[in-house]
């Protein structure tokens, strides 16, 4: 190949890459934002709790932006540098970060729907992870969660600002010690037996 010509990756090479990444930074981020929530919301009324879930859950990109430095994870890699993936996950971000029109004239026809629709929709972006990971993380992350958030919002109706943020942060949990299993496993190396002869 002479110098002229430019090496070119295949889609799987690139998956590949991406596949190396730890991706425990969005979720820590997620699992820190709901946890806050959560707790501000034992202390103070549900309709006051409107303005910082909106906040809240719309900062998540943001405070991992700040984490990244702190777990060694490229969020928002140079044009250079970035791999087609990384883009589509940035995509998925944006599209999270959308449903917020679906969820505040939702909002303005009953508060407490909030937890239940950002809850829901913003973990939809869970299911594109795990088809470019190869992971069944993101699939379990998205049917517990949206099951557990319904479940939850329709049986304590009192609690909804309290009990569906602690279910998300449940189940981040979980999602992250996956993550950190498949990372783990990713870069250990494999111990061939010797063959006996």
């Amino acid at each position: 190949m002479d110098d002229g010509q430019i090496a070119t990756k295949t889609l799987e090479q690139y998956r590949d890459e991406f596949k190396q990444k730890k991706l425990i930074t969005m979720p820590l981020s997620g699992t820190i934002i709901w946890a806050s929530l959560a707790i501000m919301a034992t202390q103070i009324p549900d309709q006051q709790m409107v303005l910082p879930m909106y906040i809240g859950t719309g900062s998540i990109f943001y405070l991992a932006l700040l984490l990244s430095k702190f777990t060694g994870e490229t969020l928002i890699a140079k044009k250079t540098d970035r791999n087609p993936f990384d883009s589509l996950f940035l995509y998925t971000v944006v599209m999270s970060l959308m449903v917020f029109a679906i969820a505040m004239p939702f909002a303005a026809l009953d508060h407490t729907s909030i937890p239940l629709s950002i809850g829901i929709l913003s973990g939809l972006m869970w299911l594109p992870l795990s088809w470019i990971i190869e992971h069944k993380v993101g699939v379990i992350h998205t049917f517990v969660r949206t099951f557990a958030i319904v479940t939850v919002w329709l049986l304590l109706p009192e609690q909804r600002f309290v009990a569906v943020p602690a279910v998300i942060v449940c189940i981040y949990l979980v999602s992250l010690y996956q993550l950190h299993q498949r990372w783990s496993a990713l870069n250990t190396p494999v111990v061939r037996k010797p063959v006996s002869h």
